[in-house]
């Protein structure tokens, strides 16, 4: 806020990271698993599988939100209650709760025999018992549960945690021996190669199952020193340094590998970025003769053109990549067209541009070119040309970010043209097929549905249906259970030791991977997760990811609600729409509390700090910290209310003042004509990223509405077979 208009670069400062979340765990974590259905009891030890159905119907499931002092009394009298799965979850979080609150009496009174009625949570009610143990001082009684964990449930990966506290050497061996991906192996693995750290095994477990973790680019520098390294081993080191862009190593590392068509584009790519440009085509050339057909060539031929001194050197390897690649052509025909451009040669310019929207008319290429056609179009008053351009999109290309907006503009134009019938039909095509864009939300919005406006927005206080959590879409039944019961810790650690492909994830593994970053806070990596399933290339992927995105738990996951109760606290407070305070926080931020923008921006809502030195008086805040939550959402709010203020509450020119500034909102307010909205929007705003800015904020608004407010629910539903109706409907 009150920012320049240099893009913004979030960087998450890393907190304690994973050894206070694991420190955490160890002292008061609550704790669970085993393998589900024991406590849906069809007959005697017959399970029942987790869905959204019976999660919806379990009363102790949809306290998990609320905090211990909110659940206490009604998680007491489940635990009081007949015999039921709630009841055991009822004790088991109760019992919870009162750990953390150093009740280790009451908790052990909860647990007491819980693992007999409970026996998917069996090893971790008994870890949990230890727990209890521990804060009542009782060591002897801790050890010898810990003992029994490692006895009975050797296999499960709740032993690990009795193996880590145990600490002995010999149970250390254990832990890395039969759980090498689960973290607290890793803070094992760790410590011994402080002591030593010529141990390359223990050093390739890190590479292969932490690579993403801080402080691994050591470690494989110090590995790649090892003699005797096997190809695969050095594929392991290479994928690890790559994930962490660390390119040059990882194109070094890459020609110990294997020779597949991935290793070479990647040797070949990991030197092009270190401007290694002649070593490179060289790779470029081999990939071609030994992989002609892999996916990857088509990308190294594109590299290939990029490396080109003389542009029209690059056509031939252009050429080839339109011959060869279809679903890369429209990337290389753009390409080819530009160049030729720049040769002056129009003829041939305008011809691949031809071959571009006839023959490979549905590429997202395609669509742009159609796009830029129809914009400049519409600048010189075209409006029939620049319909008749922009029309072929929502159909013909309908997955890229371009089909909304054409199909929206198509009825705007359509409207100046005075068709209004036809502007009506596509304003109702782009809520259809497009439910969740922007442009779906000003369609309903012109069509005179209830959904609110630009005017009107702030006043509005939508009813949201109960937060609850999805049932994730993989993992174990045990994993599940642990999730939707909060106990956080414990389930990132049950899903991390059962999740051992993450470099190539299943669709449903990135969904649950996405699910728990969320979970653990990590709010920006856990919705890009989410998101960039639609990225998937392979048929059978992409229909995987259609089928889990007609799921409400999908989007609901995608526009989550962290931070629910200082959000509805401060927008009371400051009489705004809570959903636009959330709306604007998930593009500021992505909910990370340290997040910084390169000018300095801090914190949830993006405050700048001069902005709360000279807020902080005025609302008498003496003491504050932008990283903390709720200090930053009181000032963040206060803010935002400052710019509706500004603007008589039009809560478009007040995010657009939010993004640019007050003093260039009013700028061009002088400048331009502002009837109408959407014109001020796409055509007014000079700043680009403020424009997309003012379109990501409402975007978001949209979905929250459409995806947590029952009324709107049912107006999309109208409209659209493609919006995931909520559970009630």
């Amino acid at each position: 806020m009150l920012k320049k208009r240099q893009k913004k670069q979030i960087s998450l400062i890393a907190g304690a990271g994973l050894c206070a979340f694991l420190a955490g765990g160890m002292v008061a974590a609550p704790q669970i698993g085993k393998s589900l259905g024991q406590w849906l009891k069809l007959g005697k030890n017959q399970p029942e599988q987790l869905s959204e159905a019976t999660v919806a119907k379990s009363v102790a499931l949809s306290l998990v939100i609320q905090s211990p002092q909110e659940r206490a009394a009604k998680l007491g009298e489940l635990a009081k209650g007949s015999q039921s799965p709630d009841k055991n979850r009822a004790r088991y979080l109760l019992a919870s709760d009162l750990i953390e609150q150093k009740d280790a009496k009451g908790a052990l009174k909860l647990l007491d025999g819980l693992e007999n009625d409970y026996p998917l949570l069996a090893p971790y009610i008994l870890l949990k018992r230890a727990q209890a143990h521990d804060l009542a001082k009782e060591d002897g009684k801790a050890s010898d549960l810990r003992q029994e964990v490692v006895k009975r449930y050797s296999k499960e990966a709740a032993s690990v945690k009795a193996l880590y506290l145990i600490g002995l050497p010999e149970f250390q061996d254990k832990a890395i021996a039969g759980f090498p991906s689960n973290p607290l192996t890793w803070e094992i693995i760790k410590k011994r190669l402080e002591g030593n750290p010529n141990q390359p095994q223990l050093q390739l477990a890190l590479a292969k199952f932490a690579y993403d973790q801080p402080g691994i680019i050591p470690v494989l520098d110090q590995l790649t020193a090892s003699p005797n390294l096997k190809p695969e081993e050095w594929e392991v080191i290479a994928t690890a340094y790559w994930e962490n862009s660390e390119f040059g190593k990882a194109s070094y590392s890459y020609t110990k590998a294997n020779r597949t068509a991935q290793n070479l584009y990647r040797t070949a790519r990991g030197l092009q970025v270190g401007g290694q440009n002649e070593q490179a085509m060289a790779i470029y050339q081999q990939q071609l003769q030994e992989f002609p057909e892999a996916r990857e060539t088509a990308t190294a031929l594109m590299r290939m053109a990029e490396i080109q001194k003389v542009r029209k050197d690059a056509i031939p390897y252009l050429d080839q990549v339109v011959a060869k690649f279809p679903d890369k052509a429209g990337t290389a025909l753009l390409e080819k067209a530009k160049i030729l451009e720049s040769q002056k040669d129009a003829k041939g310019a305008e011809a691949a541009r031809q071959l571009l929207i006839t023959k490979y008319g549905s590429t997202e290429e395609a669509a742009e070119y159609r796009w830029k056609i129809a914009q400049n179009k519409a600048k010189a008053k075209d409006f029939k040309a620049a319909w008749q351009w922009a029309e072929p999109i929502p159909t013909k290309n309908p997955d890229s970010i371009l089909a909304p907006r054409a199909g929206f503009w198509v009825g705007k134009w359509a409207t100046k043209l005075g068709k209004k019938a036809e502007a009506k039909t596509a304003y109702e095509y782009v809520i259809s097929q497009f439910p969740y864009s922007y442009y779906a939300w000003r369609s309903a919005a012109i069509l005179g549905l209830n959904v609110g406006n630009f005017n009107n927005v702030r006043q509005l206080t939508p009813e949201l249906v109960p937060l609850q959590r999805p049932v994730p879409t993989a993992g174990s039944e045990t994993f599940k259970e642990l999730y939707l019961l909060g106990q956080d810790r414990d389930a990132w650690l049950q899903w991390q030791t059962e999740f051992q492909n993450k470099m190539q994830p299943t669709v449903a593994e990135q969904f649950t991977e996405g699910l728990m970053r969320l979970a653990n806070g990590e709010n920006l990596l856990g919705i890009a997760k989410i998101s960039k399933l639609e990225d998937r290339e392979t048929p059978e992927e992409q229909a995987e990811y259609h089928n889990l995105n007609k799921q409400i738990t999908y989007w609901q996951a995608r526009y989550p609600f962290p931070y629910f109760n200082d959000i509805q606290k401060w927008s009371a407070e400051r009489k705004i729409n809570p959903l636009l305070v959330t709306a604007l926080m998930r593009q500021e931020s992505r909910f990370e509390t340290k997040a910084k923008s390169v000018v300095g921006a801090t914190g949830l809502m993006q405050v700048m700090p001069a902005t709360a030195k000279w807020i902080a008086p005025q609302i008498k805040l003496e003491k504050y910290d932008l990283e903390n939550p709720n200090d930053n959402i009181k000032l963040g709010t206060w803010f935002l209310d400052f710019t509706h203020q500004q603007y008589k509450n039009n809560s478009m020119l007040a995010i657009a003042s939010y993004n640019a500034g007050p003093g260039n909102v009013s700028k061009w307010l002088k400048d331009v004509e502002k009837n109408d909205p959407d014109e001020f929007v796409e055509n007014n705003i000079p700043f680009e990223e403020t424009q997309g800015y003012v379109r990501q904020v409402f975007g978001n608004y949209w979905n929250y509405l459409r995806l947590y407010n029952p009324e709107i629910s049912q107006v999309v539903s109208k409209y659209s077979a493609e919006h995931p109706q909520l559970p009630q409907q």
